[in-house]
């Protein structure tokens, strides 16, 4: 009779022992990655050049997603920039038409009342070498000085705006003190109000409005160019403009970039001739055409 045959289920011991022996890796690689040794030390680093160069095809596909999301992100931020930019040269487009607009009504204007310039009123410019550094004295130093024909007292501006006055001049350098400066009062004039006020330096970027004659008169925005007043600075030269701090204090937001001052136009200006004698202005009185007249 043949003997029955059963069959035997290998599968739970075997799973078993490779549990068992995965474990024991496992173990064994914690243990000698803990040993501090130079022999581990070596044998560690031979395993690592050996794998991790071998697992750059596992993290290609991570690597390439990353760079696919930046290489999106950069695309959008120059698309951004490309729309921005458009935009921006439509208004410098219709800003320089504004502007040769103007330019060519001025000449016209100018042509028409036969305006005279003052010759005179020419510049010299010089380049910053440095400031003063300090919270209370405003102040650049220029590489022109005596030797350039420059006298204390001019006005300097940047180009656009009003910066200071030049306040020490030395045979090769002058120092300029800014319109920002505490020791500076500018006489101003407001338009279109045409409201008088001196512009007194606080050492901050926007100086305060005194001895204003009408403060009704004036809103934000108005001009503020110099009156001459007192012969220091020259008539109409650009100040900047009205603003109003949080405290309802009018202030003037300057024209002129402090923060980027490179090149100063150093204005020669001799002032204005006093009038001794009015007879030269007003001229002879009726009187005395009467009787030349009469001669005649």
């Amino acid at each position: 009779m043949a003997k029955d045959r059963t069959n035997v289920d290998y599968g739970g011991p075997l799973r078993r022992l490779v549990l068992a022996v995965l474990v024991l890796a496992l173990a064994a690689t914690f243990l000698i990655w803990r040993i501090d040794s130079p022999r581990v030390e070596r044998f560690r680093a031979q395993v690592t050049d050996r794998i991790v160069p071998n697992m750059d095809w596992a993290m290609a596909p991570v690597t390439g997603t990353v760079n696919l999301i930046r290489d999106f992100q950069s695309y959008r931020r120059i698309a951004e920039q490309n729309a921005e930019l458009r935009r921006e040269l439509r208004q410098m487009q219709a800003w320089k038409e504004a502007a040769l607009q103007l330019e060519q009504e001025n000449a016209r204007l100018l042509d028409l009342n036969n305006v005279r310039l003052d010759p005179r009123l020419t510049y010299i410019t010089g380049v910053v070498l440095a400031d003063s550094g300090s919270p209370f004295r405003q102040s650049v130093l220029l590489n022109v000085g005596a030797r350039d024909g420059i006298v204390e007292g001019w006005a300097t501006m940047d180009g656009i705006g009003l910066v200071g006055r030049v306040s020490g001049v030395a045979q090769n350098t002058a120092r300029v003190i800014l319109a920002t400066d505490a020791s500076s009062r500018i006489p101003a004039i407001i338009q279109p109000s045409g409201q008088r006020a001196i512009v007194a330096g606080d050492n901050s970027a926007a100086p305060p409005i005194d001895f204003l004659e009408n403060p009704d008169l004036v809103r934000p925005g108005d001009r503020v160019v110099t009156s001459g007043d007192g012969g220091v600075f020259p008539a109409g030269l650009l100040l900047g403009q009205v603003a109003a701090d949080p405290g309802g204090r009018l202030r003037v937001r300057l024209a002129a970039d402090y923060e980027r001052l490179e090149f100063l136009r150093v204005l020669r200006h001799y002032g204005t001739e006093p009038v001794s004698d009015t007879t030269d202005v007003l001229g002879p009185a009726p009187s005395a055409l009467l009787i030349e007249e009469g001669t005649e």
